[in-house]
């Protein structure tokens, strides 16, 4: 088999520094064929990767985290081309949510070498100027948004720590956001919802900001995006919500509505939405399902908690 290894050259994480090398050195230990890519920035390193997919190549890996998946979905969505992610970033949401949660790099180069290949879907956003993009995870807006921006500023603290930080600073200026959201149900009716939002989210998978659970159930082979929104509320209910966030029961809390779709639009002035960590656009913003869009490596005996669809 041969893999182009997409490494981050903006990795700043010191526990992972090198972590390109070793999987590197892995793989070729169980007979693939590895040939390590590494751009100075995002674009070069997106073209380095279609430079290699068009000589040929069997499977592609990243070494990084969301962002540099992100750089390889674009890539490889609808290709056929499997997907493989030595998890080492600030957030591994993706990673997380095809069962590769705390797996070291040994296992994960093991499940590119000899794990499962599994489909699962993308979602895909088209901007008002009809340019499209790719993601796995999450697309936030509204107040996990500023989040982002809050935690993309920061230098410290590192990891997903930042994550926390950063949402405790923005409760002190949370406020209710104006927003036109109109979605797409499973069964096919549609639905348009107007007013006050503290944030929208589509869930393509489960995790975002490094592990919350903020679409809890969300799968991605079923087909479906999930939408979550949060209504406004006094401020100390919603930090009491925080809690129930990170356990993933947010679900029951009254101001928060968890709906299945196969596509929503976001509209709202001065927002900018992110998605798998890196932000995509401005709203508004149409989020769709691409069912099957993606074929990955999982791990051959994945973690028991790991509840997406057997589809693919």
């Amino acid at each position: 088999m041969r893999v182009a290894l997409l490494a981050n050259p903006a990795a700043r994480s010191g526990a992972h520094t090198g972590a390109a090398e070793k999987a590197a050195e892995l793989l070729r230990a169980h007979g693939v064929q590895t040939t390590i890519l590494s751009g100075g920035s995002a674009a070069e390193s997106s073209e380095l990767l279609r430079t290699a997919i068009g000589v040929g190549v069997d499977a592609v890996a990243v070494a990084g985290g969301d962002g540099t998946v992100g750089l390889a979905v674009q890539e490889l969505a609808g290709t056929g081309i499997p997907l493989g992610i030595i998890p080492s970033g600030t957030g591994n949401d993706f990673a997380a949510t095809l069962g590769l949660r705390e797996l070291d790099i040994a296992a994960a180069a093991t499940a590119i070498a000899g794990g499962e290949i599994r489909r699962v879907d993308l979602a895909r956003v088209t901007r008002e100027d009809g340019s499209t993009r790719y993601f796995g995870s999450v697309l936030a807006s509204g107040f996990d948004s500023k989040v982002n921006d809050r935690a993309n500023a920061m230098r410290w603290p590192r990891g997903g720590s930042r994550y926390n930080v950063a949402i405790l600073v923005e409760f002190l200026t949370l406020a209710g956001i104006p927003y036109d959201v109109e979605y797409e149900r499973a069964d096919g009716t549609r639905e348009r919802i107007s007013g006050d939002l503290v944030m929208a989210t589509v869930g393509n998978g489960r995790t975002y900001g490094g592990g919350i659970p903020i679409a809890p159930d969300a799968d991605p082979a079923d087909g479906l995006l999930d939408l979550v929104l949060v209504r406004p509320a006094g401020r100390l209910r919603l930090l009491g919500l925080l809690p129930k966030v990170y356990r993933g029961t947010h679900a029951t809390v009254e101001q928060v509505s968890i709906t299945r779709v196969r596509s929503v639009r976001l509209e709202s002035p001065g927002v900018t939405a992110y998605a798998d960590g890196d932000p995509i656009g401005a709203l508004p913003l149409t989020v769709d399902v691409v069912p099957g869009a993606l074929e990955v490596f999982t791990p051959a005996h994945p973690r028991a908690d790991d509840r997406w669809g057997d589809d693919g």
